[in-house]
């Protein structure tokens, strides 16, 4: 437990607990980063546990990790149809981390974020999966006012804080000189800047497929059909000789055609 939270404040740069001799209290921080991310966890957790319950006894199990947002918003509403499909296969969670040098010897299938200049290691199968293409995404109020992609100089550009530069990614092949951008507010959970464009407060540049119950509902629209590569993307992986016939073979297979049939 404390070589994870020494990883996570190192990941986060500022401290999470305040060391005393008679104990550790959180930080103003801390409190905050909890307020954050409780409700995403809560669901992660939940919803495995649920996914679990039939499954007691089961003969096959299998241990997955999935990046937090992309599992929460992607995976999630899809993985009950591979539990009707594969009923004897025990779905265990296991925490995303990113960070891990030893890739995960507690998962057999995990889906990850492809960093440009880190190579995989040779005994990993990864292949691309989906959210290589951002595009922008607001309310339909704001929408009306963007004729054209100039006009979101006028906006507030919401952004994530790991990935400042993907407005300039998106509005250089548009046009519109990134030089005169100015980034509003910057989020370091993609989950929490889509609550923020949902109520209005400006328009993120973000993967289709993590905003899909959104655009779908109309919560969300997309003002520009344009989207743009970032060259990187959520990829699945496996140590390699995974069985084709086994729980994670089948796993990457279902997975593997979720993405096609679904948004980018």
């Amino acid at each position: 437990m404390s070589r994870a939270v020494a990883r996570l404040e190192a990941h986060l740069g500022y401290p999470l607990f305040e060391r005393h001799a008679h104990g550790v209290v959180p930080t103003p921080r801390a409190h905050d980063l909890r307020q954050r991310i409780e409700a995403s966890v809560q669901a992660l957790e939940q919803a495995f546990s649920d996914l679990r319950k039939p499954f007691r006894g089961g003969r096959r199990p299998l241990r997955l990790s999935a990046v937090a947002t992309l599992g929460t918003r992607w995976l999630m509403p899809r993985l009950s149809q591979f539990q009707k499909r594969h009923p004897d296969i025990d779905i265990a969670l296991r925490p995303s981390r990113p960070e891990e040098t030893t890739w995960l010897e507690d998962v057999d299938v995990w889906i990850e974020i492809k960093r440009p200049g880190r190579p995989w290691p040779r005994n990993i199968t990864a292949r691309y999966l989906l959210g290589r293409e951002i595009t922008p995404v607001c309310t339909p109020a704001i929408a009306q006012r963007l004729k054209t992609p100039a006009g979101l100089l006028r906006e507030t550009l919401l952004h994530h804080t790991n990935l400042p530069g993907n407005w300039a990614l998106w509005l250089d092949p548009a046009g519109v000189p990134s030089d005169k951008v100015k980034l509003g507010g910057g989020f370091d959970l993609a989950s929490n800047m889509i609550v923020a464009a949902c109520s209005g407060m400006g328009v993120a540049v973000i993967q289709p497929c993590l905003v899909e119950r959104e655009l779908s509902t109309g919560e969300l629209v997309r003002p520009f059909a344009r989207t743009v590569s970032t060259g990187r993307g959520y990829y699945l992986c496996a140590r390699k000789g995974v069985a084709e016939d086994g729980p994670a073979g089948l796993f990457m297979d279902w997975v593997k055609a979720m993405a096609r049939s679904g948004v980018g």
